[in-house]
């Protein structure tokens, strides 16, 4: 199975960078309030956010690549693997928008990477 490593993390790294992109993509436009009257303006706003559109775009990949995955690799294997997207996902977070990692999320993001390696040796 980890001679699908790749694949899996192609899928995962895909998810995580369509998070990134939508996040600047909601940066650009800004707070808004969810009611009917803002339903098309923001509609719009959003549907034509390149950043937004770009991040639709790679979770689209990211599920063909997904399904690639899954017809290869036992659910039980390839699912935890999703994970690591938690961990690239405050890694960029913190680099990209300055977000705060304190010392317990790092123990976390550390307990993570323990069990991905953990599951990667039972292949």
């Amino acid at each position: 199975m980890n001679k699908y490593l790749p694949l899996i993390l192609t899928g995962v790294l895909l998810n995580a960078f369509a998070q990134i992109v939508l996040k600047q993509g909601m940066r650009t436009i800004g707070t808004f309030a969810f009611s009917l009257e803002n339903i098309i303006p923001i509609g719009i706003k959003v549907g034509l956010n390149p950043y937004v559109l770009m991040g639709l775009g790679c979770y689209g990949v990211s599920v063909v690549v997904w399904l690639m995955v899954l017809s290869r690799v036992d659910v039980s294997y390839a699912y935890p693997m999703l994970s690591v997207g938690y961990i690239v996902a405050a890694l960029a977070g913190k680099s990209f928008f300055g977000e705060p990692v304190d010392l317990i999320r790092w123990a976390g993001i550390v307990t993570i990477c323990i069990g991905v390696w953990l599951i990667t040796r039972t292949a």
